[in-house]
Order: structure tokens, then C-alpha cells, then sequence
């Protein structure tokens, strides 16, 4: 990354450009994730449950629903409408593009068990640094990372708690509708289980080890220093 500013031994890093890396590698990830075949993402389990269960709209569809849902829960315990919120759906729009581009090419790669555990290994560590450098841009990112990272701060708890207690419960709920509605788990596997329990904690390392070198700054960020 291009630095802007060094303090000491601390390096200043622009938002803006820690976004645009986060989003380019969570997007590959999530998109290994699923090439790898072993569960869907914690998160995303739940709206896709809801879209088998209630099929009349698309995953889509569901998917932007929960996340108005997750950015309208932030606003009401903030008591207060928060413009920059709305970006997130822009970054949300930006990473669904690039999960059809890696999509289009990661079934060239091979694709027997040793492979498929070891794509499954590579995305936890990809997304765990792409979450801690998300968590750090200081803009508005995915709904569905933008809910653990604020909630934590407004209830001051560790994002890493935080962030495994959504993954969890996003699973449960999916393990709820799909073996109490239709009868069986679909979409949940080792993977999705394994994600939920490791994302957290693999982002509160990075985000640890982020903390020590780097501050960021962005154009929201700015703003507020200069009110």
C-alpha cells in the first residue's frame, strides 16, 4: 500500500485504498469458500435458508433485505439516521460484481478433497486480514461486516466476540429453518461451522497486528477531525 504519512514508527494509511484491498479480498474468499464445496459462509447461511423456506423472492433479494435489516438496527441503536450507512450498499454492490468475476474462473482450478480443504484453509486466512482491514478503513463497508464492526463499538464488547456471536447465531437460525421447515440442513456444512468459530478471532489477530504499525484515515474520517 502507498503511504501517506510516517509518525514515528507508525505508518498512516488512506481508507479509501484499505477498502478497495478489503473488498477484493474478502470477495475472493467468500468465493473460494464456495468453490470449495464445505458450507456456505456463516453469514450468508442465514438468508439462504430464508430464500428455501420462502422461495417467492430470490437469495438476492433476501440478502439485500437482511442487510437494510442490519444497517436499519445499527441507525435505531444510534438513534439517529446515518447517511454514510447508504455507501455500504455501494461497497455491497462492488463485492457481489467481483464474486461473479472470481466465479467465472475458479472452476478451472483442480478440484479433488486435498485441494478443496486446502482452498477452504487459504480463504479463512484471506478473509480474516480482509475483515481486520475493513474494520480499520474508517468508510462504510458491507452490511453484513459493518454490523459487527459498529455493534461492537456501540456496546462496547471485542469485535471478535462480536463478530463470532453473529456468525453463530446467523448458523443456528439457519440450522432452525431449514431442519425445522424443510426437514433437512442444505447449504451448511464443516465449513460454514468452522468460518462462524474462526472469522472473529483470525480478524481480531490481524487487526491486532495492524494496530501496532498503521493508523488510517479517510475522507469521512477528515471530516469529522476537522469539525
Amino acid at each position: 500500500m502507498q503511504t501517506q504519512a510516517t509518525t514515528g514508527r507508525r505508518i498512516t494509511l488512506r481508507g479509501e485504498l484499505a477498502l478497495l484491498v478489503a473488498v477484493t479480498l474478502n470477495s475472493f474468499a467468500v468465493a473460494l469458500t464456495v468453490y470449495a464445496g464445505l458450507g456456505i459462509s456463516p453469514v450468508s447461511s442465514f438468508p439462504y435458508a430464508v430464500s428455501l423456506v420462502f422461495p417467492f423472492l430470490t437469495l438476492g433479494t433476501w440478502t439485500y433485505l437482511f442487510q437494510g435489516a442490519l444497517v436499519l438496527t445499527l441507525m435505531i441503536l444510534r438513534r439517529r439516521f446515518v447517511p454514510s450507512y447508504l455507501f455500504s450498499f455501494v461497497v455491497g454492490f462492488v463485492f457481489g460484481t467481483l464474486l461473479d468475476v472470481y466465479g467465472a474462473w475458479l472452476p478451472n482450478l483442480p478440484f479433488t478433497l486435498g485441494w478443496r480443504i486446502a482452498y477452504f484453509a487459504f480463504s479463512c486466512l484471506v478473509m480474516g486480514f480482509g475483515i481486520a482491514l475493513s474494520n480499520r478503513c474508517k468508510l462504510p463497508i458491507i452490511p453484513t461486516d459493518l454490523f459487527a464492526r459498529d455493534l461492537s463499538e456501540i456496546i462496547h464488547k471485542p469485535y471478535a466476540n462480536v463478530k463470532t456471536t453473529m456468525d453463530l447465531t446467523c448458523v443456528a437460525l439457519s440450522v432452525l429453518l431449514t431442519a425445522g421447515v424443510l426437514g433437512n440442513l442444505q447449504g451448511i456444512g464443516v465449513g460454514t461451522v468452522v468460518g462462524a468459530l474462526t472469522y472473529g478471532r483470525m480478524a481480531g489477530f490481524y487487526g491486532d497486528l495492524l494496530d501496532k504499525k498503521f493508523d488510517f484515515v479517510s475522507v469521512l474520517s477528515s471530516r469529522k477531525e476537522a469539525l
